[in-house]
């Protein structure tokens, strides 16, 4: 199984959306072409700024098969799953890999305390209904209120031949550096999942970021990794340094709202986000402006 590919920064790219939240197709291609214009290496469909609980099954299906068809092959597209019950995420997985999905990216399961060994299972499952197709184990605590343990990621690894790899948004650096150092001899790819952890993530032997920043700054996000690439590390921490304000100011907006906002102060004009979000306003939007022009954004 190829797993080159798995690398780089990928973006968990914005879903456009029309006034009565359907996916609006012109927009949805305009973004595809920004991001991998701005040098992207991948994107992420139906990520959590990608807002994939809002959406339904038919609209995913609608959704992928519109980033794929004009991605056309310039860059990886990775599809997102992140339902509660297994057989919908396998349901999910079957369609994705149907539609052209190169690789799939599963989430923990939100609500529920599952055991280690339901964990497993749930994973397992999974991805053995796509055999053939990589597998990313997602882990998110702060979304869905307890994280992916070093062991149980050693264990997906090493017994289910086809999770490869994860991106980790734990933000616990020893934690990604674990689960760098412990499956490495079976080649597992680790993504760091935090924008503002890409150049320690990359210290560690991550081999790149799922990084929201790439959706409205990707000239920033791309320069950290170009630059640690090329074995220029002081210009690859200086390139993070500068992006973390930007990223940082995101906290102002309600999850996952900034996103959305700061694209749309680019006149990328990618819309509003899904109800109950509102687009941000007032001096919390005015802070987020002042922190993006510091940036040379704007």
């Amino acid at each position: 199984m190829n797993t080159d590919f798995i690398k780089g920064v990928v973006v968990p790219i914005i879903t456009v959306i029309d006034d009565q939240e359907k996916i609006d197709e012109a927009g949805m291609r305009k973004q595809v072409d920004f991001v991998i214009n701005g040098g992207l290496q991948g994107i992420l469909t139906f990520g959590s700024n990608g807002e994939f609980y809002q959406v339904e099954e038919d609209e995913m299906e609608r959704g992928l098969k519109i980033i794929v068809d004009q991605a056309a092959g310039r860059v990886p597209v990775y599809f997102g799953i992140g339902a509660i019950n297994t057989r919908k995420c396998v349901r999910l997985a079957k369609m994705a890999v149907a539609n052209g999905a190169s690789c799939i990216s599963v989430l923990q399961p939100m609500f529920l305390k599952p055991t280690s060994e339901e964990l497993f299972l749930h994973f397992r499952t999974i991805a053995e209904a796509v055999p053939d197709t990589p597998v990313l184990i997602y882990n998110n605590p702060g979304r869905v209120g307890y994280g992916m343990t070093a062991d149980m990621v050693s264990r997906l690894a090493h017994e289910v031949n086809n999770i490869v790899g994860m991106k980790d948004t734990s933000g616990d650096i020893t934690l990604t550096e674990e689960c760098v150092r412990r499956n490495a001899d079976v080649g597992f790819k680790v993504f760091g999942g935090k924008d503002t952890l890409l150049f320690a993530s990359l210290c560690v032997g991550a081999v790149g970021g799922v990084c929201t920043a790439g959706n409205f700054m990707p000239e920033l996000i791309e320069d950290v990794y170009r630059k640690f690439e090329t074995g220029d590390y002081k210009g690859a921490r200086n390139a993070q340094f500068k992006l973390n304000p930007v990223r940082l100011s995101m906290d102002l907006a309600s999850f996952p709202v900034a996103a959305k906002d700061m694209a749309n102060l680019r006149g990328q004009n990618v819309g509003v986000p899904y109800m109950p979000n509102l687009p941000t306003k007032g001096e919390s939007l005015k802070k987020i402006r002042i922190a993006m022009e510091e940036a040379g954004l704007l």
